[in-house]
């Protein structure tokens, strides 16, 4: 593995929820993948670069915890977005709370008191090698920020209620990790969008961009992705769970498997 970076990742509450539960949130017993991507992005990241998760090591597995905490039974629709765009007075938002119209209470099932590494790959998206980027400048960017405590937004365990504090790890081999030996977690979800399309690179438009017209006008031009589940068989040996797409099998829905280890 090229260009590594490792942090430490830590909170006080964190719910990876399971799709498969409809109604009531139950967390799975590890971070997912892309919750640790999602930490990593909001650390730093930009459209030339992307990530991929080698490992997540368990410094505390935390202890599950039950509460109620409110939520809303309805959904953004796009009708509903057009309709605010033309007549923003009119339009009456989602309402979330005790007594408010959207609103409900619903159990959780989370974890408390959580610690992981983090261990992810950095590498370059189409977009950075077709404007001749070098991967060492975002992995100098990445540590620096880590090193400061610096980042795009804060990250979240799970849930943007969960907030999650870090820092950067030198040596990750130097971290005494929990006393989790073997475990097969079953299925857990990789990603909402296949690894795989990632190095494509996102389409965006400068501010330049997005001012000008004519179809003579340069845009950067990614791929649109469209969301995708992503799946893999989870195990755990000796509090760390492999999660590169080159050591794991990735299974989409219609039963495929796209990389094998």
């Amino acid at each position: 593995m090229s260009n590594p970076v490792t942090v430490r990742v830590w909170g006080d509450f964190a719910c990876f929820t399971r799709p498969e539960m409809k109604v009531e949130r139950v967390s799975y017993p590890i971070m997912t993948p892309s919750a640790a991507r999602g930490v990593l992005e909001a650390i730093f990241w930009e459209p030339q670069m992307y990530y991929l998760v080698d490992e997540i090591a368990v410094v505390k597995r935390g202890r599950w915890v039950s509460f109620r905490r409110n939520e809303v039974t309805a959904v953004i629709s796009m009708d509903s977005a057009k309709a605010w765009r033309r007549s923003p007075e009119k339009f009456r938002p989602i309402e979330a709370g005790g007594g408010a119209a959207d609103g409900t209470q619903r159990n959780m099932l989370a974890l408390e008191q959580v610690e992981y590494l983090v261990t992810a790959e950095i590498l370059l998206s189409a977009l950075g090698r077709k404007t001749g980027q070098r991967i060492e400048k975002y992995s100098a960017e990445f540590e620096r920020r880590a090193r400061q405590g610096k980042c795009f937004h804060r990250p979240a365990l799970g849930m943007r209620e969960f907030a999650a504090d870090f820092e950067w790890v030198e040596a990750r081999d130097g971290v005494a990790l929990a006393d989790w030996p073997d475990e097969d977690l079953g299925i857990m979800l990789y990603d909402v969008f296949d690894p795989s399309a990632r190095g494509e690179g996102f389409r965006w438009l400068t501010s330049d961009e997005i001012a000008a017209s004519g179809e003579g006008t340069a845009r950067h031009e990614g791929r649109i992705l469209k969301p995708q589940a992503v799946f893999f068989n989870a195990r755990v040996h000796n509090a760390r769970m492999p999660c590169h797409p080159q050591k794991v099998k990735l299974i989409t829905p219609k039963g495929g498997v796209d990389h094998a280890a």
